[in-house]
């Protein structure tokens, strides 16, 4: 299967609309409009073509930044792929729309400036994994067990933490 990748370079036409949490990914969508311009040599000047109406959807860390970073009326660039969107109404009626699936979404700096924040990458993890839990396990029976016959009670310990 062969993705269709597109860049598309528009304003952005809608406010940014952000859904998520509650165990769903998060999502970000807008609106791009793109007005292609070409020499109409007849009249000797340039033209407006139709506006193209594309939605724009990105998810997960994209969705975030997207929605803190990006407004209506703003020059962006898009990169992503060209997905079709079917869904039936209540009505029974078939509807379809193309949807850009966002990878890249950044402001389009030949028309304006912009300022860079890196954002902080929260990581969940667990530290503990069951190996640990074992050497715990064997580390508090050392400590609650009668010192071995040497008198050096120091060396159950560590015969303990070793052995994980």
């Amino acid at each position: 299967m062969s993705d269709v990748t597109v860049t598309v370079f528009g304003y952005v036409g809608t406010d940014v609309e952000f859904q998520g949490g509650n165990g769903k990914p998060e999502r970000a969508m807008f609106r791009l409009g793109s007005t292609p311009r070409y020499f109409d040599r007849a009249a000797g000047k340039w033209r407006d073509a139709d506006t193209v109406w594309l939605n724009v959807k990105a998810w997960r860390d994209l969705a975030r930044n997207v929605a803190s970073s990006i407004h209506k009326g703003e020059p962006v660039i898009v990169v992503g792929k060209l997905r079709a969107s079917v869904w039936t109404d209540d009505a029974g009626v078939e509807h379809r729309r193309d949807v850009v699936e966002a990878t890249t979404v950044a402001h389009d700096l030949a028309r304006g400036t912009s300022a860079f924040r890196r954002t902080e990458r929260v990581v969940e993890r667990d530290d503990t994994t069951a190996d640990d839990e074992e050497m715990i396990r064997k580390l508090e029976r050392s400590m609650t067990e009668p010192a071995d016959q040497s008198g050096d009670g120091a060396a159950s310990s560590v015969t303990a933490l070793g052995a994980a």
